[in-house]
């Protein structure tokens, strides 16, 4: 069986406590972290397949993003 490769816009930011936190927008409550920006990326794909799998098992559409998400840092005096 060939596996589907989706896409999925994942955000990593530095954790306060050090290493750094990842989670995807596109699925709620789908998030981990690690060590390094590395460890962190690979959890965040681990992650992934792990949620889309639950949602696959309970008969649930498995969320597709539309395109490439553009992302930005905004700063602002606030």
């Amino acid at each position: 069986m060939q596996k589907r490769i989706s896409s999925y816009t994942a955000i990593l930011e530095p954790a306060e406590e050090g290493g750094y936190v990842a989670h995807v927008p596109m699925l709620p409550g789908c998030m981990t972290q690690g060590k390094t920006f590395e460890e962190a990326r690979r959890n965040i794909q681990e992650a992934i397949r792990g949620y889309v799998a639950v949602l696959r098992e309970d008969g649930d559409e498995v969320p597709v993003e539309s395109g490439d998400a553009i992302m930005t840092t905004v700063r602002t005096p606030v």
